[in-house]
């Protein structure tokens, strides 16, 4: 391997862990909106290093800033949820990082890093629907008193909804497509000085 190879995969290994810490310290900045979903659903930017991850060294590296940033909250702030909580930000986060940054890599201009990460955050609110729906909310409702307590809280907020599937929907699907979209916003903010740092 060449002294420029061996540089340039430093350099990624290097930002990645950063982008990583980074993000796991951003999971600690979290906010309940309660008038408009329910306060267990919380607002963060932690994905942000992550789709920066993307866009400046590629999907992998943004799917693994993803992972290494929940293994850091697990190890250093513990889980109440046995790690399905965690696993969840996972898989949400992987998905619009994933679609975010595999789109980029074949649009490389600004119009295309706005469809990628569009595109991304869309894959998020998505996949958020099936992963509730039959691992993360099962699994609270296996420990925090049922299923109809769940509910009951979104029901405080919108009487009509009678299913965990139209409360995914209705809320959670929205406020997911939100989240990412703020964090594309101080992406597209933010991305192009840091770039120059982060690739060089």
């Amino acid at each position: 391997m060449s002294a420029s190879k061996t540089i340039a995969r430093t350099r990624k290994l290097t930002v990645t862990a950063m982008l990583s810490a980074v993000a796991f310290l951003l999971m600690f900045v979290e906010i309940s909106l309660p008038m408009i979903i329910p306060s267990f659903v919380k607002m963060d930017l932690s994905d942000l290093p992550a789709l920066i991850g993307a866009f400046s060294l590629g999907p992998v590296f943004g799917v693994v800033i993803e992972l290494l940033k929940n293994l850091l909250h697990i190890v250093f702030k513990g889980t109440t949820s046995a790690g399905i909580g965690e696993l969840c930000n996972f898989v949400l986060g992987a998905a619009f990082v994933a679609v975010a940054g595999v789109i980029y890599r074949r649009i490389h201009t600004r119009r295309g890093a706005l469809i990628a990460s569009l595109a991304g955050a869309a894959a998020m609110a998505v996949v958020s629907v099936p992963m509730n729906f039959f691992v993360t909310y099962p699994f609270y409702a296996s420990v925090f008193g049922g299923m109809e307590n769940i509910i009951a809280a979104y029901q405080a907020i919108l009487p009509s909804v009678n299913s965990l599937l139209e409360c995914l929907l209705i809320f959670n699907a929205p406020f997911t497509l939100v989240k990412g979209l703020l964090d594309v916003l101080v992406c597209f903010l933010i991305y192009k000085p840091l770039s120059k740092v982060i690739q060089g």
